[in-house]
């Protein structure tokens, strides 16, 4: 059985990407099929098919019913950098950062920090990653030393994960420069200034970037996908994921380890046996910040985290206020929790913390 695989132009902080492909064209697994315009990375399609379609907001491609694990690799590069930039590799914890882009500075002895922590309940695709492999995420960190320069690596997990914690520890051996910073088990500890305040014992203005701490900071698949286009000259086709929640396999987390890229959210649940009866929603990402999904038309994503299905929504056929959070859900995602349940919003307040940085909602102090 063939599937529709359909490829967002925007999987990435900046603006859409241009498609480089037409209605009808053959491609492979592997071949870039959409190149930034400005701020961007480049996408590639994670199956062989037929470009069924192209429009402004996406690609689909029918792929063939047969599919291998082969593909057409990236352009050798002359640097870390470029290499980065040609596997469309992007911040794959959810922020879609380009990845290029963070490693075109110089930080002599400076850190990169690993930002191995997984905060959002219920995602445990990265740790369970740590625990198996471990040295993509050590290969990962030399990786981004050697592009900026850092004399140093920091890998910060939560103290809780104690499994890989030891696979980490047993994998470094004698790499005396990259060392193991163990964090508590509180949200949002894996905010970047979160995690700068508990490796550095300071705090970043919710203006300031990790580079103005000397560090660069990457998140584990990130790493991992440095290593692949090193290494292996692999583009970002494939997606770790968690899809838990309401499923016929039980209330678990089912941990998928390289899913192709544009990948129907669907059929990712279908792995699962499917969903439990009546169900409230399918979130897309962390239960903190995930925002509501549509189970007929979302894909996996480069910067996907999470499919999770949800129980019904509880009835409060009433007036509420909502608290809206820097660390948690916007106010619009807010109203709409509201509005499933059938509430009233009659007042929004800001949390105390809460400094809206060029329209985004930032925290002073994260994880305290």
């Amino acid at each position: 059985m063939s599937f529709i695989y359909k490829f967002p132009l925007k999987m990435h902080v900046g603006a859409p990407c241009k498609a480089i492909v037409d209605d009808g064209d053959i491609v492979k697994r592997g071949q870039c099929i959409a190149v930034p315009e400005g701020l961007g990375a480049k996408i590639h399609s994670s199956v062989s098919g037929l470009v069924k379609e192209v429009t402004d907001i996406c690609i689909l491609i029918q792929a063939d019913e047969v599919q291998t694990e082969e593909y057409i690799k990236i352009e050798q590069c002359n640097s870390i950098k470029d290499t980065c930039f040609e596997a469309g590799i992007v911040g794959a914890g959810g922020a879609g950062f380009p990845t290029h882009v963070k490693l075109a500075t110089d930080i002599p002895d400076g850190y990169v920090i690993a930002n191995c922590v997984e905060c959002e309940p219920v995602l445990s695709h990265n740790i369970s990653m740590i625990e198996q492999n471990p040295e993509l995420v050590i290969k990962g960190i030399k990786y981004a030393m050697e592009a900026v320069k850092a004399t140093n690596g920091i890998i910060a997990i939560k103290e809780k994960n104690k499994k890989a914690i030891a696979s980490l520890e047993k994998a470094l051996n004698d790499n005396k420069n990259i060392a193991i910073k163990k964090l508590p088990n509180i949200y949002p500890m894996g905010e970047e200034r979160a995690i700068i305040h508990e490796v550095f014992g300071k705090w970043l203005e919710p203006t300031q970037l990790p580079i103005e701490a000397n560090c660069v900071i990457l998140n584990t698949e990130t790493l991992a996908n440095i290593v692949k286009a090193v290494e292996d000259r692999k583009p970002v086709i494939d997606k770790d994921i968690t899809v838990g929640g309401k499923l016929a396999n039980g209330n678990k987390q089912n941990v998928f380890f390289q899913i192709p890229i544009g990948t129907p959210v669907k059929e990712m649940i279908a792995k699962c046996g499917g969903i439990d009866g009546v169900y409230g929603e399918v979130l897309i990402g962390g239960p903190y910040t995930g925002s509501a999904g549509n189970i007929e038309s979302d894909v996996v994503t480069k910067t996907s985290g999470g499919i999770i299905v949800t129980i019904p929504f509880p009835k409060f056929e009433d007036k509420v206020g909502l608290l809206v959070c820097a660390c948690g859900a916007n106010e619009n995602r807010l109203r709409d929790v509201a509005s499933k349940m059938g509430s009233e919003v009659v007042a929004v307040l800001p949390c105390k913390n809460i400094e809206n940085i060029r329209g985004a909602n930032k925290c002073k102090t994260p994880g305290t």
